[in-house]
């Protein structure tokens, strides 16, 4: 069924900006082409388009682009106007400085999980999470409580996304949500014990402040390089979650209805 509502070219150009990442930050027309699937001559149109618009910058030297000022000009707006962000940020600090793991305040985006604050006191985090870094939604312990507080509807239909996007992924990574979904109903928070990544292990409840319709917004907490046991971390660092958790909806004031189960 054709969507006639649906601007194609915003969504290629969308494409492009969303191919740079950290690790590829310089990418001429022919790369772009393979991470879009979008043909030639297109590319050549939305690449030109965007450098004229300043969210491309091309490098001459090496005939590639890369992320201009526009793109940050677009993110700003939304930052600054985010409260939960100056709401958290003390007592993230404070959670930070009693487990001496790194903090992360993270929103539910397309299919992913966005990062909005990030406090790195873990020094041997080689992911480096930052103000709008990513993370999968599945088999992170943030991205299965931004989930698990969703409505039944609006989680189905996120599941349906990401299994349309990538079946084989979504089978390798659905059992994470689903173990993770009854551990919650027992314990309050998620828990990922190198779910993602072997070496990482993270706790993230998610937070009820705001209204309805304000976007849905997790807290965590990672380390890496600890195996730690499910009770040492229960011990040690989700006490200090669940406080930070409570300041923070006090602060905001609960007034958050509830979209989970």
């Amino acid at each position: 069924m054709i969507d006639r509502q649906f601007a194609i070219n915003l969504s290629r150009g969308l494409e492009v900006l969303r191919a740079f990442t950290p690790a590829d930050q310089l990418l001429g027309n022919r790369e772009l082409c393979e991470r879009t699937s979008l043909p030639k001559a297109t590319i050549s149109r939305l690449t030109y388009t965007l450098e004229r618009l300043g969210y491309l910058l091309r490098v001459e030297r090496l005939q590639k682009y890369r992320l201009g000022p526009g793109v940050l000009m677009l993110g700003y707006p939304m930052l600054a106007s985010m409260d939960i962000r100056h709401l958290a940020r003390p007592h993230m600090e404070k959670l930070a400085a009693k487990t001496k793991w790194t903090v992360n305040l993270g929103m539910l985006g397309r299919l992913e999980v966005v990062y909005v604050d990030a406090l790195r006191l873990d020094k041997k985090n080689f992911l480096k999470p930052d103000i709008g870094s990513s993370r999968p939604l599945l088999t992170t312990s943030i991205g299965r409580a931004l989930l698990l507080a969703s409505t039944g509807a609006d989680q189905k239909a996120i599941l349906n996304r990401l299994k349309i996007a990538d079946p084989s992924q979504y089978r390798r990574d659905i059992n994470c949500f689903y173990r993770d979904q009854e551990f919650y109903e027992k314990n309050a928070y998620c828990l990922s014990r190198g779910d993602w990544e072997g070496d990482v292990y993270a706790v993230a409840v998610p937070l009820r402040v705001g209204s309805s319709d304000d976007p849905l917004v997790a807290l965590n907490c990672t380390i890496s390089g600890a195996k730690l046991s499910q009770a040492d971390i229960a011990t040690t660092v989700i006490p200090h979650l669940f406080e930070a958790k409570r300041n923070i909806e006090r602060d905001g004031g609960v007034t958050y209805m509830n979209r989970g189960r």
